[in-house]
């Protein structure tokens, strides 16, 4: 797999202004971080979290910054059922014509161990949240994604998602299910959606503590500091489909 790195790249004003883009996992870091800047710039928000005091937290935030009020769903994908996506499908129809992006960054790590130490029932809650919510949503959604003009989809992605890397085994398989998600759908889709991945890498989040958990934080990079990769992602000045993409440095 070739892994392309994103560019330098300086937003204007009215990068997203009138676009329609659903984040999940924008609770907390790097997903409320990206929420907040796509509003900034003139998004219009759909937010789901499963947490819903940080999600109406956010929404406070962003009308408090004079942006548009974003929709926020309280939605555990841990628990949803797929009558769940579709209900959530529905209501999305009745408010939105289209949407023009769909950002996943909901995810768990579950905890690290060696293969044979795995237990089927954690492999089965790590995928559940990683890789079928990515797979139900992006499926549920794609009629009004292709109402769009240029649409982008971004899955959120991992270093042990490209290499794998022992004892990571849940986390690591559900984020190489990822990477096969995203290609076989940019290239059934290769003319009519963008369809990318992204590893923002080492980041200040509190999974990245779950991990590692003797770490400095303050080494590491912000949630802030990766908005601009997902900024691209969504813009049109990036017309790329079926990559995969790491961090800019």
């Amino acid at each position: 797999m070739d892994i392309l790195k994103i560019p330098k790249f300086t937003p204007s004003n009215s990068l997203l202004k009138g676009k329609e883009i659903l984040i999940t996992g924008a609770g907390s870091g790097i997903g409320r971080e990206v929420a907040l800047a796509c509003s900034e710039f003139g998004a219009n928000l759909i937010l789901l979290s499963r947490n819903a005091k940080k999600l109406y937290s956010l929404q406070d935030q962003i009308v408090k910054n004079g942006q548009s009020e974003p929709l926020v769903v309280e939605f555990d994908f841990e628990k949803a059922k797929e009558k769940d996506y579709l209900n959530l499908f529905e209501k999305l129809c009745e408010e939105y014509e289209k949407l023009d992006g769909l950002v996943h960054i909901a995810g768990v790590l579950g905890y690290l161990s060696p293969v044979v130490n795995t237990s089927l029932n954690q492999l089965n809650t790590v995928m559940r949240v990683n890789f079928e919510s990515n797979f139900l949503l992006t499926q549920l959604c794609t009629p009004l994604l292709l109402k769009a003009n240029n649409p982008s989809v971004i899955f959120t992605s991992s270093g042990v998602g490209r290499k794998g890397r022992a004892f990571w085994t849940s986390y690591s398989i559900s984020k190489f299910a990822i990477e096969g998600l995203m290609q076989v759908l940019a290239d059934e889709y290769e003319s009519s959606m963008r369809i990318n991945s992204y590893n923002p890498g080492a980041t200040r989040t509190a999974m990245r503590a779950q991990a590692f958990p003797a770490e400095d934080p303050m080494t590491l990079k912000t949630p802030r500091d990766r908005v601009n990769d997902y900024l691209w992602l969504l813009s049109d000045s990036n017309m790329s489909t079926g990559k995969a993409y790491d961090f800019y440095e």
